[in-house]
């Protein structure tokens, strides 16, 4: 123990004499720490919030009871229920707008309300009189007050003039959901009569007749643990491309630390030569190696836990911004953790720390005694493992290849990219050592054939940060040029989709059929669009049904796919109907096909005639003609209309609009404010990829810095005997900086095809199988440029500092070089 103890007291004496080179790792690792666990943090949190919501009405023993057919349910039926016996408890739920922003609107009926349940906690002592007692109380999660800035106790009035009963906190409730008495949610959502689901028991006690015997087959069991996975199959994509992201980033950060200690290992070669020389074995040295690596780890780690909650903590508002946006999925704006969560982090980074040192390790339990007293027998050792990575990266495309070509799934889409990344990643030094070797032969004059020579030496010790530097480069490429040509095709699409003039929202049904008499009477109105909405399960998977009336607008300007002859006609008829990119691709639908679709009261069979483009929506969408949806579903609502208005007139009548109607309006906007909200929440969905992408670029820029900073004491070596023979300090500064601007950039072109590959990829491959649409593949020139000059202006500023060192090293440090063993 003692030996071990007293190796390892020495190792860590190294670091103390290279403080640089220690940041460079203790930077490394907790960088890569803090964005693998902030990601990790975001989606944990996002999960518990998920599983609050999806326990509601449920946990273990409670399960709720909703239409079979999807829509609602009659209140006489729960009557029916209860005499029959059955212990169930009703709820009606709903979207109310509150200064535009959209809450869930949840009433309950607390005295029959079963324990176990989310709520059931208001009908706890003092609480029943509060929430029963006219005016009653409408109970909010505490993030949710602040959200509405109002005091608690504050009656809370709706989008519709409507009002709440006066609102109370209660901790543990789920953000964005408002809870009142189930007689109170009728009122506001004009559902007299009707209901969401009936809450029961798994066991209602003896005697209690089987369900279909009362109710027939207008209902079935829903547990919670499928509402749960609605949930996680909508938002699983989202938080796999975090997960990808994060992984990624925490690859990139490895290189930091698996170059600090290649080098370190280099810088003490003395030290280890004299170790084993006084009896250490490689065993003991190894282990030695392996303590202190794992304490540094757990150092550098911690701080990575800190820094990846803060900037967890950071990205929160813009994920969840993300999810509602794409999901309609509220999450708590507070950071809550698991303990778990700290643990798993420390056990990655000292995994992580592991595995990127473990060829060092492994070189330095086989590199003998003789060769460690070599002053570059690790950098020749170093130049064999290159070869042996250029193998392993001709593996890592093999692999992607065949993922591309035989896999099927967002896992063997994302493992494709990750062999397409690594193995490109691995056989840059290849290249590069290529390149220069061509420059060396075509040089002629003896300082470009040594400056050229001097590169191929130094490539092995710059090849982890070049590694690094093109990963996060490609990333910048592939995910910009993603999310550009996703942009422009979200912009095109808006401008086809947004057609009508203007767009609203009546309060209630009656308030919409007295808004659409008076419309009629309106002389700039060249038609009123009514649209109509319900909510389907087509195999186990969540679809809208949107009735729309068919007019010339829509047959002039909504976008299509692909359609069949007369597919118009087939629709007004009610005959076809059109199914959206996604559904059409998850359920494998054809055109022409006949599609059964579940309704309220039977099944209808209609003729797919037509597949749209539906982007941004996670959710199946059928598209119906709206005599046809109400005639299937008669319950649905009918509020949101487009009007399509002469030229110029959509400002006067909005005016106009609401000095007749006022708050009996629920929304109202012209197409320019529609679009601009669009494209809002675009920007906000993908804040998150792009300040990942921007911390990946930032770690690269590290590395870099690390690599040649510690590099620039080993340097003296080869610099010196050039110095000596009459070379400048000043122009040998330059040839130093020349050379990192030449391997970055031709990293940076490299970076470019690949990058292209990545964003072909994301929009073929992985948008297709995590959300079931396929974007159009576009080229950014200018976008390509501006990475370049990023990358060559990075590789500038990290190698700005090891140069002034460089041109201030004195004629005397540069002399001992030559008093020194080498």
């Amino acid at each position: 123990m003692r030996p071990f103890f007293w190796t390892l007291v020495a190792l860590l004496s190294h670091w103390r004499r290279h403080p640089a080179n220690f940041g460079a790792l203790l930077v490394g690792l907790a960088v890569a720490t803090a964005l693998w666990s902030g990601v990790q943090a975001l989606n944990q949190h996002a999960r518990a919030s998920y599983d609050r919501a999806a326990s509601l009405f449920g946990t273990a023993g409670v399960q709720s009871l909703v239409a079979a057919r999807g829509g609602l349910i009659s209140q006489d039926l729960f009557v029916k229920l209860r005499l029959a016996g059955w212990k169930v408890s009703p709820a009606l739920e709903g979207t109310i707008r509150i200064r535009g922003a959209p809450f869930q609107l949840i009433g309950i009926e607390p005295l029959s309300l079963p324990r176990g349940t989310e709520f059931a906690g208001v009908t706890g002592e003092n609480a029943l009189g509060d929430f029963l007692e006219p005016p009653g109380r409408t109970i909010i999660a505490p993030e949710t007050l602040r959200e509405l800035a109002a005091p608690e106790g504050a009656a809370i009035v709706i989008d519709g003039g409507k009002t709440l009963p006066p609102i109370k906190a209660l901790s543990g409730a789920p953000p964005g959901i408002l809870v009142v008495d189930i007689g109170v949610a009728q009122a506001v959502l004009d559902r007299t009569g009707h209901v969401s689901r009936l809450i029961v028991k798994e066991s209602s006690g003896d005697g209690v007749p089987p369900l279909a015997g009362v109710a027939g087959d207008v209902l079935r069991v829903l547990p919670p643990r499928e509402e749960a996975s609605d949930i996680r199959r909508l938002t699983d994509s989202f938080h796999l491309n975090l997960t990808a992201f994060g992984l990624l980033a925490f690859l990139v950060g490895l290189f930091i630390v698996h170059a600090a200690f290649g080098l370190a290992f280099e810088q003490r070669l003395a030290m280890v030569r004299t170790l084993r020389s006084v009896g250490v074995s490689a065993r003991a040295l190894v282990a030695a190696m392996f303590g202190e690596l794992a304490l540094l780890a757990l150092i550098a780690g911690g701080a990575g836990m800190g820094l990846g909650y803060g900037l967890a903590a950071a990205l929160l508002p813009d994920m969840a911004a993300s999810l509602d946006g794409l999901y309609g999925v509220r999450v708590a704006g507070q950071l809550t953790l698991d303990p778990a969560w700290w643990i798993s982090g420390l056990g990655i980074a000292v995994i992580g720390a592991l595995a990127a040192a473990a060829g060092e390790l492994f070189k330095a339990f086989h590199l003998p005694v003789l060769k460690a007293a070599q002053p570059f027998a690790w950098r020749r050792a170093e130049q064999i493992f290159l070869r042996r990575r250029s193998i392993l990266g001709c593996f890592g495309l093999a692999a992607a290849l065949i993922a591309f070509l035989y896999g099927n799934g967002l896992y063997a889409a994302f493992g494709g990219i990750a062999g397409l990344l690594l193995g490109a990643a691995l056989l840059l030094p290849l290249l590069l050592a290529g390149a220069l070797r061509l420059g060396e032969k075509t040089s002629s004059a003896p300082l470009a054939q040594w400056f050229w020579a001097d590169s191929q030496q130094q490539l092995p010790g710059l090849s982890l940060a070049l590694m690094a530097l093109l990963l996060a480069l490609s990333t910048n490429v592939g995910v910009g040029a993603m999310v550009e040509g996703f942009r422009k095709t979200f912009t095109q699409w808006l401008d086809e989709r947004l057609i009508a003039e203007v767009y609203f929202e009546a309060a209630g049904d009656s308030e919409a059929r007295q808004i659409e008499s008076w419309l009629d009477q309106r002389p700039e109105i060249i038609a009123i669009l009514p649209v109509s909405r319900a909510t389907i399960q087509l195999e186990h998977w969540p679809v809208d049904v949107v009735g729309m009336k068919p007019h010339e607008t829509y047959r002039q300007h909504f976008p299509m796919l692909s359609q069949v002859a007369d597919a118009w006609d087939d629709f007004e008829r009610g005959d076809g109907v059109f199914v959206s990119e996604q559904l059409a691709r998850r359920l494998d639908l054809a055109l022409g096909s006949m599609l059964e679709i579940p309704t309220a009261g039977d099944r209808w069979r209609a003729k797919i005639v037509g597949v749209f483009p539906d982007y941004g929506n996670p959710k199946g969408q059928l598209r119906v003609d709206l005599a046809s949806l109400m005639r299937h579903w008669p319950d649905t609502p009918r509020r949101a209309y487009s009007l399509r208005v002469a030229p110029k007139a959509a400002s006067n009548l909005i005016d106009a609009m609401q000095t007749e109607f006022g708050q009996q309006i629920a929304r109202i906007s012209d197409q320019a404010a529609l679009k601009r909200l669009s494209m809002t929440i675009f920007e906000r969905t993908f804040a998150v990829t792009a300040a990942l992408n921007i911390l990946m670029l930032v770690v690269s820029a590290i590395a870099l810095f690390a690599n040649l900073l510690t590099l620039s004491n080993v340097r003296l070596a080869q610099l010196a005997p050039v110095w000596a023979v009459g070379v400048a300090r000043g122009r040998l500064a330059q040839l130093e900086f020349l050379r990192v601007l030449l391997l970055t950039a031709a990293t940076s072109l490299l970076a470019l095809p690949l990058g292209l590959a990545l964003a072909w990829c994301l929009v073929a491959v992985v948008n297709v199988q995590a959300f079931g649409w396929r974007l159009p593949f576009h080229l950014f020139p200018a976008q390509l440029a501006q990475i370049i000059a990023l990358a060559l202006l990075t590789a500038a500023v990290a190698v700005i500092w090891p140069v002034i060192r460089l041109v201030r090293t004195t004629p005397a440090d540069l002399l001992k070089v030559f008093a020194n063993e080498r």
